[in-house]
């Protein structure tokens, strides 16, 4: 894990940031349907699968700016950027209705993290626990799927004051709509280090690397 300290005085949001740590400490969450067609045609044609190249995807948009990279050391009172960030997946357990965080790290190579992200899963339906251990991974950003429902909307609440960076990303179930695959993907921010332009930014992110992906 290796991470660059912030000079508060030069980030090109200071002010924003001193604003949104200090006076009126919240997050921003949004929501937007993205098209998946090609996605879900691309992982019928080479036979793999579509979650985990919706992950890969989603990994690779976040890692390419800095400003969905942010840290916080409460510790010392230290803003950080990570030189990579990882998704905490998850595995539900149909049995028992419950949950098991999945650690995966990201790899640009395509080809490696997908295998990665598959065995991680595999070895994860092995277990019932939850066992997530976010002391031991502090960059990592929750990735969840909620695959029961097409929803409109989405919130992911945390204590007031709690300075917490990573991303938080969720998306549904798709559905056609208009001759397109629409899938809603939730993305939550802290607006400390991000604001409506970088939430937004996310879903254009996505389309983007979801043509160049299928194009391949």
């Amino acid at each position: 894990m290796n991470y660059r300290i912030i000079d508060k005085d030069s980030y090109y949001r200071k002010g924003v940031f001193r604003h949104f740590s200090e006076d009126c400490k919240c997050s921003l969450s949004m929501t937007a349907r993205v098209d998946v067609a090609e996605l879900v045609a691309c992982s019928k044609r080479t036979n793999t699968k579509f979650y985990l190249n919706f992950l890969y995807l989603l990994s690779k948009v976040l890692n390419s700016r800095d400003d969905y990279k942010m840290g916080y050391l409460w510790q010392t009172q230290e803003l950080i950027c990570y030189d990579v960030i990882h998704p905490a997946q998850y595995v539900f357990h149909e049995d028992t209705e419950t949950c098991t965080p999945v650690y995966t790290y990201y790899n640009a190579d395509y080809g490696v993290f997908y295998r990665g992200a598959l065995d991680d899963l595999e070895r994860a339906k092995q277990t019932r626990e939850y066992g997530l251990d976010m002391a031991n991974h502090p960059n990592w950003f929750d990735a969840s799927y909620i695959p029961w429902t097409s929803y409109d909307s989405l919130n992911i609440e945390l204590p007031d004051g709690y300075l917490y960076f990573a991303p938080i990303i969720n998306w549904g179930k798709y559905r056609e709509e208009n001759g397109r695959l629409a899938m809603p993907v939730s993305v939550r921010l802290n607006h400390a280090v991000a604001d409506g332009y970088l939430a937004a930014n996310v879903f254009r992110l996505l389309e983007r690397e979801i043509a160049a992906f299928c194009a391949r």
